[in-house]
């Protein structure tokens, strides 16, 4: 999923948004409509209307009118997103997994947006058996809504959060290279799949 949307929104939209974005399409039922509790939005802190309008504006979803006073409802606007992994019902699933992984209680309590999606791709794309990963870190930067250059700071700040065990580049390829410490290992066992449909080299 994380790979889908990555490809399907544009690259210039944010964390916040990608982060909305998987809850969303996770979220789905089949005539493509979601509603979010509020209280899942506040969790993330993504109780803003910001996210909402990039996704809007993306054309990537059409915001509903209002429905029930604790919840936010949209149609998404993308039929492809129905053939994506993983297939319902294991979508909820996963949607709670990502929403555990991605929370600040989880993550830091001051982690933002981009802590929080981050440390979801590297938990979703680490082997559950070793706890490490390998992706190239320009398709990482696009799917977290950032630049190659500014993951570095990203990674480090993760590493002191207690996500990381320990990260390097290669230089000559472009290719991240993690280990995750051992209370997100256990996460990544946890996981459910198709949030990551990029198998590990």
């Amino acid at each position: 999923m994380l790979s889908y949307l990555a490809a399907a929104l544009p690259e210039n939209t944010p964390a916040p948004a990608r982060l909305l974005a998987l809850q969303c399409a996770l979220r789905v039922d089949t005539a493509m409509q979601v509603r979010l509790p509020k209280g899942i939005l506040r969790s993330l802190r993504l109780d803003t209307p910001d996210p909402w309008r990039e996704l809007e504006h993306a054309r990537w979803l059409r915001i509903s009118p209002a429905g029930a006073a604790n919840e936010i409802g949209a149609e998404l606007l993308d039929a492809a997103l129905l053939g994506q992994a993983p297939a319902r019902p294991d979508r909820a699933q996963a949607a709670d997994w990502a929403l555990r992984v991605a929370s600040p209680s989880t993550t830091g309590a001051t982690a933002g947006p981009l802590l929080q999606l981050t440390s979801l791709y590297l938990t979703a794309h680490a082997d559950p058996n070793t706890g490490t990963g390998l992706t190239e870190l320009d398709q990482m930067a696009r799917a977290c809504g950032t630049q190659s250059a500014d993951l570095p700071n990203t990674l480090d700040q993760l590493a002191v959060t207690g996500l990381l065990k320990s990260w390097q580049t290669c230089r000559d390829w472009g290719d991240l290279y993690w280990t995750l410490t051992d209370e997100w290992d256990r996460l990544a066992g946890d996981r459910q799949g198709g949030l990551a449909d990029q198998r590990r080299r």
